[in-house]
Protein backbone atom coordinates (compact mmCIF):
# COMPACT_ATOMS: atom_id res chain seq x y z
CA UNK A 1 0.00 0.00 0.00
CA UNK A 2 0.89 3.55 -0.65
CA UNK A 3 3.12 5.99 1.88
CA UNK A 4 3.11 9.14 2.00
CA UNK A 5 4.12 10.57 5.62
CA UNK A 6 7.33 12.36 3.93
CA UNK A 7 5.20 13.89 1.23
CA UNK A 8 6.49 17.52 0.92
CA UNK A 9 3.74 18.13 -1.06
CA UNK A 10 1.25 18.11 2.22
CA UNK A 11 2.60 20.78 4.22
CA UNK A 12 2.15 23.99 2.28
CA UNK A 13 -1.37 23.92 0.94
CA UNK A 14 -2.66 22.89 4.00
CA UNK A 15 -0.48 25.81 6.54
CA UNK A 16 -4.04 27.64 6.94
CA UNK A 17 -5.48 24.61 8.91
CA UNK A 18 -2.68 23.61 10.44
CA UNK A 19 -2.67 20.01 10.76
CA UNK A 20 -0.38 17.06 9.44
CA UNK A 21 -2.65 15.33 7.67
CA UNK A 22 0.20 12.88 5.93
CA UNK A 23 0.69 11.59 9.38
CA UNK A 24 -2.66 11.07 10.49
CA UNK A 25 -3.39 9.41 7.18
CA UNK A 26 -0.25 7.10 7.57
CA UNK A 27 -1.28 6.51 11.30
CA UNK A 28 -5.42 5.40 9.81
CA UNK A 29 -3.57 2.97 7.27
CA UNK A 30 -1.45 1.71 9.63
CA UNK A 31 -4.20 1.12 12.25
CA UNK A 32 -6.26 -0.33 9.42
CA UNK A 33 -3.84 -3.09 8.34
CA UNK A 34 -3.75 -4.50 11.95
CA UNK A 35 -6.89 -4.21 11.93
CA UNK A 36 -7.29 -6.53 8.65
CA UNK A 37 -4.53 -8.65 9.93
CA UNK A 38 -6.70 -8.67 13.45
CA UNK A 39 -9.82 -10.07 11.59
CA UNK A 40 -10.66 -13.57 10.76
CA UNK A 41 -12.90 -15.09 8.44
CA UNK A 42 -13.17 -18.15 6.74
CA UNK A 43 -10.98 -18.76 3.73
CA UNK A 44 -13.49 -20.61 0.28
CA UNK A 45 -11.84 -23.55 -0.75
CA UNK A 46 -9.17 -22.51 -3.15
CA UNK A 47 -9.23 -23.68 -7.12
CA UNK A 48 -6.21 -23.58 -9.20
CA UNK A 49 -6.73 -21.30 -12.45
CA UNK A 50 -3.99 -22.85 -15.02
CA UNK A 51 -4.02 -18.91 -17.08
CA UNK A 52 -4.79 -15.85 -17.38
CA UNK A 53 -6.66 -16.50 -20.61
CA UNK A 54 -8.65 -19.12 -18.62
CA UNK A 55 -9.14 -16.84 -15.99
CA UNK A 56 -10.76 -14.18 -18.22
CA UNK A 57 -12.33 -16.28 -20.35
CA UNK A 58 -14.90 -17.54 -16.87
CA UNK A 59 -14.69 -13.91 -16.08
CA UNK A 60 -16.49 -12.87 -19.63
CA UNK A 61 -18.41 -16.07 -19.80
CA UNK A 62 -20.20 -15.64 -16.35
CA UNK A 63 -20.89 -11.94 -16.25
CA UNK A 64 -24.15 -12.36 -17.83
CA UNK A 65 -26.71 -13.28 -15.56
CA UNK A 66 -24.32 -14.96 -13.55
CA UNK A 67 -22.27 -13.47 -11.20
CA UNK A 68 -22.90 -15.42 -8.06
CA UNK A 69 -21.26 -18.15 -9.82
CA UNK A 70 -18.72 -15.67 -10.92
CA UNK A 71 -18.03 -14.27 -7.04
CA UNK A 72 -17.78 -17.87 -6.15
CA UNK A 73 -15.49 -18.89 -8.33
CA UNK A 74 -13.19 -15.62 -8.23
CA UNK A 75 -12.87 -15.76 -4.25
CA UNK A 76 -11.50 -19.49 -4.84
CA UNK A 77 -9.38 -18.46 -6.94
CA UNK A 78 -7.37 -15.61 -5.56
CA UNK A 79 -4.38 -17.27 -4.44
CA UNK A 80 -4.22 -18.04 -8.35
CA UNK A 81 -5.22 -14.54 -9.11
CA UNK A 82 -2.20 -12.92 -6.56
CA UNK A 83 0.67 -15.38 -8.10
CA UNK A 84 -0.52 -13.91 -11.29
CA UNK A 85 -0.52 -10.26 -10.48
CA UNK A 86 2.29 -9.13 -12.04
CA UNK A 87 1.13 -10.20 -15.73
CA UNK A 88 -2.14 -8.84 -15.42
CA UNK A 89 -1.43 -5.99 -17.25
CA UNK A 90 -2.43 -7.05 -20.58
CA UNK A 91 -5.15 -8.59 -19.67
CA UNK A 92 -7.65 -5.13 -18.52
CA UNK A 93 -7.82 -4.47 -22.53
CA UNK A 94 -9.89 -7.70 -23.12
CA UNK A 95 -12.24 -6.67 -20.18
CA UNK A 96 -15.07 -4.15 -20.21
CA UNK A 97 -14.86 -2.27 -16.45
CA UNK A 98 -18.86 -1.99 -16.70
CA UNK A 99 -20.29 -5.24 -17.81
CA UNK A 100 -17.43 -7.30 -16.59
CA UNK A 101 -17.07 -4.79 -13.11
CA UNK A 102 -16.70 -7.85 -10.61
CA UNK A 103 -13.64 -9.59 -12.45
CA UNK A 104 -12.09 -6.03 -12.91
CA UNK A 105 -11.98 -5.40 -9.14
CA UNK A 106 -10.35 -9.01 -8.36
CA UNK A 107 -8.02 -8.49 -11.16
CA UNK A 108 -6.79 -4.73 -10.57
CA UNK A 109 -6.75 -5.47 -6.61
CA UNK A 110 -4.37 -7.75 -7.29
CA UNK A 111 -2.12 -5.91 -9.90
CA UNK A 112 -2.10 -2.64 -8.04
CA UNK A 113 0.03 -4.62 -4.99
CA UNK A 114 2.51 -5.26 -7.36
CA UNK A 115 5.34 -2.59 -7.19
CA UNK A 116 5.85 -2.07 -10.98
CA UNK A 117 1.75 -1.25 -11.18
CA UNK A 118 2.29 2.19 -9.31
CA UNK A 119 5.19 3.27 -11.15
CA UNK A 120 2.90 3.48 -14.65
CA UNK A 121 2.00 6.81 -16.18
CA UNK A 122 -1.11 5.33 -16.80
CA UNK A 123 -2.15 4.29 -13.86
CA UNK A 124 -4.08 7.15 -12.57
CA UNK A 125 -6.55 7.09 -15.52
CA UNK A 126 -6.88 3.47 -15.73
CA UNK A 127 -8.73 3.51 -12.04
CA UNK A 128 -9.86 6.21 -12.27
CA UNK A 129 -12.03 4.84 -15.55
CA UNK A 130 -12.67 1.70 -13.89
CA UNK A 131 -14.38 4.06 -10.86
CA UNK A 132 -16.40 5.77 -13.25
CA UNK A 133 -17.80 2.52 -15.15
CA UNK A 134 -17.82 -0.17 -12.55
CA UNK A 135 -21.81 -1.32 -12.00
CA UNK A 136 -22.62 -0.54 -8.44
CA UNK A 137 -24.59 -3.54 -7.78
CA UNK A 138 -21.06 -5.64 -8.60
CA UNK A 139 -19.03 -3.90 -6.96
CA UNK A 140 -20.80 -3.92 -3.40
CA UNK A 141 -20.32 -7.62 -3.78
CA UNK A 142 -16.91 -7.22 -2.41
CA UNK A 143 -16.64 -3.60 -0.65
CA UNK A 144 -13.24 -4.20 0.64
CA UNK A 145 -11.47 -4.96 -2.12
CA UNK A 146 -13.06 -1.81 -4.05
CA UNK A 147 -11.90 0.31 -1.06
CA UNK A 148 -8.41 -1.03 -0.98
CA UNK A 149 -8.44 -0.36 -4.75
CA UNK A 150 -9.59 3.80 -4.23
CA UNK A 151 -7.24 3.61 -0.92
CA UNK A 152 -4.21 2.71 -3.64
CA UNK A 153 -5.87 5.14 -5.77
CA UNK A 154 -5.82 8.13 -2.93
CA UNK A 155 -2.16 7.32 -2.11
CA UNK A 156 -0.83 7.90 -5.62
CA UNK A 157 -2.55 10.86 -6.39
CA UNK A 158 -0.93 12.75 -3.24
CA UNK A 159 2.77 11.05 -4.32
CA UNK A 160 2.46 12.46 -7.47
CA UNK A 161 1.67 15.59 -6.14
CA UNK A 162 -2.10 15.34 -8.44
CA UNK A 163 -4.73 15.65 -5.57
CA UNK A 164 -7.25 17.41 -7.92
CA UNK A 165 -7.33 14.00 -10.06
CA UNK A 166 -8.38 12.23 -7.40
CA UNK A 167 -11.35 14.22 -6.38
CA UNK A 168 -14.20 13.41 -8.97
CA UNK A 169 -13.10 9.57 -9.18
CA UNK A 170 -13.51 9.21 -5.41
CA UNK A 171 -16.99 11.24 -4.82
CA UNK A 172 -18.31 8.60 -7.54
CA UNK A 173 -16.63 6.11 -5.79
CA UNK A 174 -18.14 6.89 -2.49
CA UNK A 175 -21.81 7.40 -3.91
CA UNK A 176 -21.50 3.76 -5.64
CA UNK A 177 -20.19 1.91 -2.35
CA UNK A 178 -23.24 3.68 -0.33
CA UNK A 179 -26.21 2.16 0.30
CA UNK A 180 -27.77 5.51 0.71
CA UNK A 181 -27.29 8.95 1.53
CA UNK A 182 -26.85 8.15 5.50
CA UNK A 183 -24.68 5.65 5.39
CA UNK A 184 -20.78 6.59 6.10
CA UNK A 185 -18.14 4.21 4.12
CA UNK A 186 -14.70 4.79 4.16
CA UNK A 187 -13.69 6.37 1.51
CA UNK A 188 -15.60 9.41 2.61
CA UNK A 189 -12.41 10.56 4.65
CA UNK A 190 -10.81 9.48 1.13
CA UNK A 191 -12.69 11.67 -0.91
CA UNK A 192 -12.19 14.61 1.68
CA UNK A 193 -8.79 14.33 2.07
CA UNK A 194 -7.87 14.73 -1.58
CA UNK A 195 -10.41 17.74 -1.32
CA UNK A 196 -8.45 19.60 0.88
CA UNK A 197 -4.90 18.78 -0.65
CA UNK A 198 -6.70 19.94 -3.67
CA UNK A 199 -8.52 22.77 -2.15
CA UNK A 200 -11.65 22.25 -3.62
CA UNK A 201 -13.19 23.36 -0.49
CA UNK A 202 -17.06 23.60 -1.77
CA UNK A 203 -16.63 20.42 -3.47
CA UNK A 204 -16.05 18.56 -0.06
CA UNK A 205 -18.75 20.49 1.47
CA UNK A 206 -21.05 18.93 -0.83
CA UNK A 207 -21.00 15.75 0.58
CA UNK A 208 -20.78 17.29 4.39
CA UNK A 209 -24.61 18.35 3.68
CA UNK A 210 -25.72 14.70 4.49
CA UNK A 211 -27.33 13.33 7.73
CA UNK A 212 -24.69 10.16 8.38
CA UNK A 213 -27.04 7.89 11.02
CA UNK A 214 -25.36 4.53 9.81
CA UNK A 215 -20.99 3.98 10.13
CA UNK A 216 -19.30 1.06 9.12
CA UNK A 217 -15.84 1.55 11.56
CA UNK A 218 -15.83 3.86 14.51
CA UNK A 219 -12.41 5.26 12.69
CA UNK A 220 -14.02 6.30 9.81
CA UNK A 221 -15.98 8.87 11.62
CA UNK A 222 -12.76 10.62 13.31
CA UNK A 223 -11.42 11.35 9.61
CA UNK A 224 -14.44 12.17 8.33
CA UNK A 225 -15.46 14.79 11.35
CA UNK A 226 -12.07 16.25 11.26
CA UNK A 227 -11.37 16.33 7.51
CA UNK A 228 -14.82 17.60 7.35
CA UNK A 229 -14.16 20.06 10.03
CA UNK A 230 -11.14 21.47 8.14
CA UNK A 231 -13.47 21.54 4.66
CA UNK A 232 -15.52 23.61 6.51
CA UNK A 233 -13.15 26.22 7.76
CA UNK A 234 -12.10 26.32 4.62
CA UNK A 235 -15.63 27.30 3.31
CA UNK A 236 -16.01 29.83 6.47
CA UNK A 237 -19.02 27.89 7.07
CA UNK A 238 -17.84 27.69 10.95
CA UNK A 239 -21.03 26.97 12.67
CA UNK A 240 -20.91 23.42 10.89
CA UNK A 241 -17.04 23.11 11.32
CA UNK A 242 -17.93 23.03 15.16
CA UNK A 243 -20.53 20.64 14.71
CA UNK A 244 -17.82 18.00 13.19
CA UNK A 245 -14.98 18.70 15.46
CA UNK A 246 -17.13 18.33 18.11
CA UNK A 247 -18.15 14.57 17.52
CA UNK A 248 -14.35 14.21 17.21
CA UNK A 249 -13.75 15.24 20.20
CA UNK A 250 -16.63 13.79 22.00
CA UNK A 251 -16.72 10.37 20.12
CA UNK A 252 -16.08 7.05 22.51
CA UNK A 253 -11.99 5.95 22.80
CA UNK A 254 -10.99 3.96 25.23
CA UNK A 255 -7.43 5.95 24.54
CA UNK A 256 -6.77 9.09 23.19
CA UNK A 257 -5.72 9.39 19.35
CA UNK A 258 -3.99 12.00 17.79
CA UNK A 259 -6.85 12.96 15.21
CA UNK A 260 -8.78 13.89 19.05
CA UNK A 261 -6.23 16.17 19.93
CA UNK A 262 -5.96 17.70 16.46
CA UNK A 263 -9.37 18.25 16.55
CA UNK A 264 -9.53 19.52 20.05
CA UNK A 265 -7.53 22.43 19.17
CA UNK A 266 -8.90 23.63 15.84
CA UNK A 267 -12.66 22.83 18.20
CA UNK A 268 -11.04 25.40 20.84
CA UNK A 269 -9.75 28.16 17.87
CA UNK A 270 -13.34 27.70 15.90
CA UNK A 271 -15.55 28.21 18.91
CA UNK A 272 -13.63 31.72 19.72
CA UNK A 273 -13.90 32.70 15.95
CA UNK A 274 -17.61 31.77 15.66
CA UNK A 275 -19.12 32.40 19.01
CA UNK A 276 -16.83 34.32 21.03
CA UNK A 277 -15.91 32.35 23.82
CA UNK A 278 -14.83 28.94 24.98
CA UNK A 279 -16.01 26.12 27.52
CA UNK A 280 -13.41 23.86 28.72
CA UNK A 281 -16.41 21.69 30.58
CA UNK A 282 -16.90 18.66 28.59
CA UNK A 283 -20.35 16.77 28.24
CA UNK A 284 -21.36 13.95 30.23
CA UNK A 285 -21.27 11.34 26.98
CA UNK A 286 -17.58 12.70 26.53
CA UNK A 287 -15.21 9.70 26.73
CA UNK A 288 -12.81 9.77 30.17
CA UNK A 289 -10.35 9.57 28.17
CA UNK A 290 -10.75 12.49 26.39
CA UNK A 291 -12.23 14.24 29.81
CA UNK A 292 -8.95 13.63 31.32
CA UNK A 293 -6.02 13.50 28.74
CA UNK A 294 -7.20 16.64 26.19
CA UNK A 295 -6.56 19.55 28.25
CA UNK A 296 -2.85 18.44 29.34
CA UNK A 297 -2.46 18.09 25.45
CA UNK A 298 -4.14 21.60 24.16
CA UNK A 299 -2.65 24.21 27.12
CA UNK A 300 -1.41 27.00 25.17
CA UNK A 301 -5.04 26.83 22.92
CA UNK A 302 -6.78 27.10 26.37
CA UNK A 303 -4.64 30.06 27.46
CA UNK A 304 -5.11 31.44 24.30
CA UNK A 305 -9.13 31.29 25.27
CA UNK A 306 -9.03 32.40 28.68
CA UNK A 307 -6.93 35.97 27.15
CA UNK A 308 -9.91 36.10 24.26
CA UNK A 309 -12.23 36.40 27.43
CA UNK A 310 -10.69 39.05 28.83
CA UNK A 311 -11.49 41.37 25.26
CA UNK A 312 -8.13 42.95 25.38
CA UNK A 313 -6.83 42.91 22.29
CA UNK A 314 -2.98 43.86 24.19
CA UNK A 315 -3.39 40.77 26.26
CA UNK A 316 -4.27 38.25 23.35
CA UNK A 317 -1.52 39.60 21.29
CA UNK A 318 0.90 38.82 23.86
CA UNK A 319 -0.61 34.89 24.47
CA UNK A 320 -0.16 34.86 20.70
CA UNK A 321 3.75 35.56 20.83
CA UNK A 322 4.32 33.36 23.97
CA UNK A 323 2.79 30.20 22.35
CA UNK A 324 3.81 31.56 18.24
CA UNK A 325 6.29 28.99 18.30
CA UNK A 326 3.75 26.25 19.51
CA UNK A 327 1.08 27.27 17.60
CA UNK A 328 3.31 27.26 14.17
CA UNK A 329 4.61 23.65 14.85
CA UNK A 330 0.95 22.41 14.63
CA UNK A 331 0.85 24.76 11.70
CA UNK A 332 -2.63 25.91 13.29
CA UNK A 333 -1.12 30.30 13.37
CA UNK A 334 -3.59 31.35 10.21
CA UNK A 335 -6.45 30.09 12.69
CA UNK A 336 -5.01 31.93 15.47
CA UNK A 337 -4.67 34.92 13.73
CA UNK A 338 -7.84 34.99 12.52
CA UNK A 339 -9.00 34.54 16.34
CA UNK A 340 -7.23 37.90 16.61
CA UNK A 341 -9.33 39.46 13.63
CA UNK A 342 -12.20 38.17 15.14
CA UNK A 343 -11.56 40.04 18.43
CA UNK A 344 -11.62 43.29 16.66
CA UNK A 345 -14.84 42.38 15.31
CA UNK A 346 -16.71 41.30 18.46
CA UNK A 347 -15.63 44.79 20.12
CA UNK A 348 -16.69 47.21 17.31
CA UNK A 349 -20.15 45.04 18.07
CA UNK A 350 -20.33 45.69 21.44
CA UNK A 351 -19.73 49.43 20.46
CA UNK A 352 -23.00 48.89 18.62
CA UNK A 353 -25.10 48.00 21.68
CA UNK A 354 -24.51 50.92 23.05
CA UNK A 355 -23.95 54.21 20.96
CA UNK A 356 -26.16 55.31 17.63
CA UNK A 357 -22.67 56.94 16.39
CA UNK A 358 -19.48 57.32 16.49
CA UNK A 359 -16.65 58.87 15.61
CA UNK A 360 -14.18 56.30 13.71
CA UNK A 361 -11.30 57.87 15.73
CA UNK A 362 -13.37 56.69 19.06
CA UNK A 363 -13.79 53.32 17.66
CA UNK A 364 -10.07 53.54 16.51
CA UNK A 365 -9.05 54.02 20.33
CA UNK A 366 -11.84 52.04 21.94
CA UNK A 367 -10.75 48.54 19.88
CA UNK A 368 -7.24 49.95 19.72
CA UNK A 369 -7.11 50.19 16.00
CA UNK A 370 -3.75 52.53 14.75
CA UNK A 371 -5.61 54.50 13.00
CA UNK A 372 -9.50 56.24 12.28
CA UNK A 373 -8.63 54.54 8.51
CA UNK A 374 -8.13 51.10 10.01
CA UNK A 375 -10.89 51.29 12.38
CA UNK A 376 -13.32 52.43 8.76
CA UNK A 377 -11.58 49.57 6.60
CA UNK A 378 -12.64 47.01 9.55
CA UNK A 379 -16.37 48.94 9.89
CA UNK A 380 -16.59 48.91 6.03
CA UNK A 381 -16.12 44.78 5.89
CA UNK A 382 -18.76 43.98 8.80
CA UNK A 383 -21.11 45.84 6.99
CA UNK A 384 -20.37 44.20 4.04
CA UNK A 385 -20.42 40.66 5.76
CA UNK A 386 -23.45 41.71 7.06
CA UNK A 387 -22.29 41.63 10.69
CA UNK A 388 -23.21 44.45 11.57
CA UNK A 389 -26.10 47.34 10.24
CA UNK A 390 -24.24 51.01 10.02
CA UNK A 391 -23.61 53.55 8.00
CA UNK A 392 -20.46 55.89 6.88
CA UNK A 393 -20.34 59.32 6.69
CA UNK A 394 -16.77 59.70 5.23
CA UNK A 395 -17.12 63.76 5.38
CA UNK A 396 -17.08 64.22 8.87
CA UNK A 397 -15.80 60.52 9.89
CA UNK A 398 -18.90 59.53 11.45
CA UNK A 399 -20.41 56.16 11.83
CA UNK A 400 -24.15 55.73 12.43
CA UNK A 401 -25.36 52.15 14.09
CA UNK A 402 -29.03 50.50 12.72
CA UNK A 403 -31.10 48.07 13.74
CA UNK A 404 -31.42 44.97 11.76
CA UNK A 405 -33.55 45.16 8.31
CA UNK A 406 -34.79 42.13 8.32
CA UNK A 407 -38.71 41.84 9.15
CA UNK A 408 -38.86 37.69 8.74
CA UNK A 409 -41.73 38.73 6.29
CA UNK A 410 -40.03 37.87 2.80
CA UNK A 411 -40.73 35.07 0.59
CA UNK A 412 -36.91 33.68 1.22
CA UNK A 413 -36.88 33.56 4.83
CA UNK A 414 -40.56 32.30 5.17
CA UNK A 415 -38.81 29.20 2.57
CA UNK A 416 -35.77 28.93 4.17
CA UNK A 417 -37.43 28.78 7.86
CA UNK A 418 -39.93 26.01 6.10
CA UNK A 419 -37.21 24.08 5.10
CA UNK A 420 -35.60 23.71 8.58
CA UNK A 421 -39.09 22.78 9.83
CA UNK A 422 -39.10 20.02 7.55
CA UNK A 423 -35.56 18.84 8.41
CA UNK A 424 -36.14 18.61 11.77
CA UNK A 425 -39.41 16.68 11.32
CA UNK A 426 -37.56 14.43 9.57
CA UNK A 427 -34.93 14.33 11.92
CA UNK A 428 -37.35 13.49 15.01
CA UNK A 429 -38.63 10.60 12.96
CA UNK A 430 -35.34 9.16 12.64
CA UNK A 431 -34.51 9.40 16.28
CA UNK A 432 -38.13 7.55 17.28
CA UNK A 433 -37.23 4.91 15.16
CA UNK A 434 -33.64 4.76 16.57
CA UNK A 435 -34.95 4.76 19.83
CA UNK A 436 -37.28 1.92 19.37
CA UNK A 437 -34.41 -0.17 17.52
CA UNK A 438 -32.49 0.40 20.90
CA UNK A 439 -35.37 -0.44 22.88
CA UNK A 440 -35.75 -3.63 21.93
CA UNK A 441 -31.92 -4.61 21.38
CA UNK A 442 -31.09 -7.31 24.19
CA UNK A 443 -27.57 -6.12 24.78
CA UNK A 444 -28.77 -2.59 25.79
CA UNK A 445 -32.01 -4.29 27.98
CA UNK A 446 -29.02 -6.88 29.78
CA UNK A 447 -27.11 -3.38 30.55
CA UNK A 448 -30.11 -1.14 31.60
CA UNK A 449 -31.00 -4.17 33.70
CA UNK A 450 -27.80 -4.45 35.27
CA UNK A 451 -27.72 -0.94 36.02
CA UNK A 452 -30.99 -0.95 37.74
CA UNK A 453 -30.14 -3.87 40.31
CA UNK A 454 -27.19 -2.22 40.89
CA UNK A 455 -28.66 0.71 41.79
CA UNK A 456 -30.94 -1.00 43.95
CA UNK A 457 -28.53 -2.77 45.58
CA UNK A 458 -26.74 0.66 46.37
CA UNK A 459 -30.04 2.10 47.99
CA UNK A 460 -30.31 -0.85 50.48
CA UNK A 461 -27.20 0.59 52.35
CA UNK A 462 -28.19 2.75 55.44
CA UNK A 463 -26.22 6.30 54.84
CA UNK A 464 -24.00 5.85 57.83
CA UNK A 465 -20.58 6.88 57.92
CA UNK A 466 -18.22 3.60 58.24
CA UNK A 467 -14.85 3.07 60.35
CA UNK A 468 -12.00 1.79 58.80
CA UNK A 469 -9.47 -0.12 60.68
CA UNK A 470 -6.38 1.51 59.66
Amino acid sequence: MGRFRDNKYNKPGLMLFGDEISHKHQQRRDEEGESDQQHYYQRPKQVRMESIEALVANIIGLSDGKTTQLHTLLKQSEDSIQNMASQLGQSFDQLDPEKHSLGYLFLLEAYLSTPAAKEQAELIPSVARFINSCTAEQIRLEPRKFTHICKTFTDVVVQRQVPIMGVAPLRIALRKLQPSSEHLTALHSEFLLVCLLAKCYKTGYSILKDDIFEVDQPRNLFLYCYYGGMICIGQKQFRRAIQLLHSVVTAPMQSLNCIAVEAYKKYILVNLIQNGQFSATFPKYASSAAQRSLKHFSQPYLDLATSYGTGKIAELESCVATHREKFESDTNLGLVNQVVTSLYKRNIQRLTQTYLTLSLQDIANTVQLNTPKEAEMRVLQMIEDGEIFATINQKDGMVGFLEDPEQYRSCEMIESIDTSIQRIMLLSKKLNSVHEVISCDPAYLGKAERHRNQRFEMDDFDNVPQRFNM
